[in-house]
């Protein structure tokens, strides 16, 4: 990837995809998610279900999905549907969630992409990452195509042992917008993953008269 938001105030996963999601659509964009309906968390944060005021759908985003078939995707529709060029931004949920269905593979997360960019080269692909993380064969949806990844530094990079931590990674301009609305316009990233707090924490070991 060309660049990447990595962070401890990013809470967990669910936290870096609402600010990714938040960030990449504005009101009137319409974001289809290819692998059916996403895990319960992000049910509420997209507005398929709760009723709270920060959701997407209460932001004005709107949202369709298209299931998968035999644990994955459904091509023709896809494709069908990419045509019309009115999508911004397609989700691809890699893990299997809460669901009983198989986790997606790189090969069929690149096989969709390439066809997905035969009819439309404008469209943000972003995969949910969580639980995809260190996979067998090393690669990642960054290596075949997808233009934001994200993911938690919980679970398969913190081995359910890190209480905090998110990762956005893609295409340089779009990690800044994610930045953007983690800090503020402006600030970005810039300001780094600590606020240069390190110094005075290690300022604070030194000069304690008690060590």
């Amino acid at each position: 990837c060309e660049d990447a938001l990595v962070r401890p105030q990013i809470m967990s996963g669910t936290n870096a995809l609402y600010i990714t999601l938040s960030a990449l659509l504005k009101h009137g964009d319409t974001m289809i998610s290819l692998s059916g309906a996403p895990y319960d968390s992000l049910q509420e944060m997209i507005g398929i279900s709760g009723d709270s005021s920060q959701s997407l759908k209460a932001a004005g985003v709107k949202y369709e999905q298209i299931e998968l078939i035999n644990d994955d995707f459904d091509d023709q529709m896809i494709i069908e549907r990419l045509k019309e060029k009115n999508i911004k931004l397609v989700e691809i949920q890699r893990s299997r969630g809460y669901s009983h269905r198989k986790s997606l593979s790189i090969a069929k997360i690149e096989r969709i992409i390439k066809k997905i960019r035969e009819v439309n080269d404008e469209v943000i692909i972003m995969v949910d990452n969580c639980y995809g993380e260190l996979g067998r064969n090393q690669r990642t949806p960054g290596h075949v195509g997808a233009d934001i990844v994200v993911g938690s530094l919980m679970k398969n990079l913190g081995g359910g042992i890190a209480p905090t931590g998110g990762y956005v990674a893609g295409n340089q301009d779009l990690v800044y917008m994610v930045a953007e609305r983690l800090t503020a316009p402006g600030i970005g990233k810039d300001l780094g993953a600590n606020f240069n707090l390190n110094n005075a924490f290690l300022k604070e070991f030194l000069w304690h008269p008690m060590l």
